[in-house]
């Protein structure tokens, strides 16, 4: 399996490019369109087809370039099915991995950070990883206070579907603001601030209440532009017009 973890500055967003040598073909996951010349550039550095786009839920800091990707590509756009993107090719759910060449991605339905979040689980035998997407981040998980988020189901979703892995399946996440590029199932339960060894439901909700986080400035412009797989919808927001320019993404 050929896999890259790639990153884009400004809104520190993880991109992930899986690809099986033995068939050549690749999927893309949470593309943004800040990026999509580096993305384009590595595949074919690498000798991939891009079969899919892949994201993990509808964004709200940064569009995707799953959109853009197709036009050039012409490959299949990939989204979950709870989210209601009427663009995308494929509907994706818990019970339909995803299959490319000699690789599977088995979906994981993760809500909390919204509710229709997916986290992607390859297992390649004694190698196991999961892209957690904006539900578990390093030492951190995502906010809950928009796009149907939860902060109970986040915690269940983290206990029951992530936690319950091997304690050695790395941890792939789809933001990291400090840094960091990759931890593991074991490491997020002895050591996550929010989430360790002893932290019931109740004070995880607590937890959650009192972050106190700024509204995402780009949100009125990309959750819109994202239920349409990445293209700025007619009426952008006053203001954030310039936003559709491909080089003030983020």
């Amino acid at each position: 399996m050929i896999f890259r973890q790639l990153f884009e500055d400004s809104s520190s967003t993880y991109t992930y490019l899986i690809g099986c040598p033995e068939t050549g073909k690749a999927v893309l996951v949470d593309p943004a369109l800040e990026t999509f010349d580096r993305d384009l550039q590595q595949l074919q550095d690498l000798g991939l087809e891009l079969a899919y786009t892949l994201d993990t839920h509808i964004h709200a800091d940064h569009l995707t370039s799953a959109l853009k990707l197709k036009s050039i590509t012409d490959s299949k756009i990939a989204m979950p099915s709870k989210a209601g993107v009427g663009c995308a090719d494929i509907q994706v759910s818990e019970d339909s991995p995803l299959n490319f060449g000699t690789i599977s991605l088995n979906p994981l339905f993760t809500p909390g950070h919204t509710d229709h979040h997916l986290s992607y689980l390859i297992d390649q035998g004694a190698n196991q990883a999961v892209m957690t997407g904006d539900c578990l981040l390093i030492d951190g998980c995502g906010r809950t206070d928009f796009q149907g988020g939860s902060s109970s189901e986040l915690y269940r979703s983290i206990q029951t579907k992530l936690f319950t892995l091997p304690g050695d399946t790395l941890v792939y996440p789809g933001h990291d603001y400090h840094g960091r590029s990759v931890s593991s199932i074991a490491q997020e339960r002895t050591r996550n601030p929010r989430l360790k060894n002893g932290t019931g439901e109740d004070d995880f909700i607590g937890i959650m209440n009192g972050l106190n986080l700024a509204y995402p400035k780009k949100m009125d412009l990309a959750v819109p532009a994202n239920m349409l797989c990445g293209q700025c919808p007619d009426d952008v927001p006053e203001g954030m017009d310039r936003l559709c320019e491909i080089g003030v993404q983020g």
